[in-house]
């Protein structure tokens, strides 16, 4: 088995171009993605690159994918924690549950992957 890579919102934009260079580098690849399934379905087909649907805000979500990639393309030696999501507008008008979302996606999914 090669070296393998996890890179989350690995789909799409940046994460998909990381993906991509890694698979061109040597890598086993696998990309996260939270939600688009049809563009995952694309950026699979297109890359041969496996994509693993789970959301990274969610602790007990990246243990089982963690140990579903390990299991399907062995240990995992490089993450990448990219995924991110915004919710754009002024604090004041935020509801907490935005502000929250995005608190667990971009900051909390790092602890939670590397952990």
């Amino acid at each position: 088995m090669g070296r393998v890579a996890i890179v989350t919102g690995g789909t799409r934009g940046i994460g998909a171009a990381i993906s991509t260079a890694l698979k061109d580098a040597g890598y086993a690849v696998a990309a996260g993605y939270a939600g688009n399934d049809e563009a995952a379905q694309r950026f699979t087909d297109k890359t041969g690159i496996p994509a693993y649907k789970f959301d990274v805000s969610d602790f007990d979500a990246c243990a089982q994918a963690v140990q579903k990639i390990a299991d399907d393309l062995g240990p995992i030696e490089v993450l990448i924690n990219n995924a991110g999501i915004t919710r754009d507008g002024t604090m004041h008008r935020m509801s907490f549950d935005q502000w929250n979302a995005v608190l667990q996606t971009n900051l909390s999914s790092c602890f939670n992957m590397c952990r």
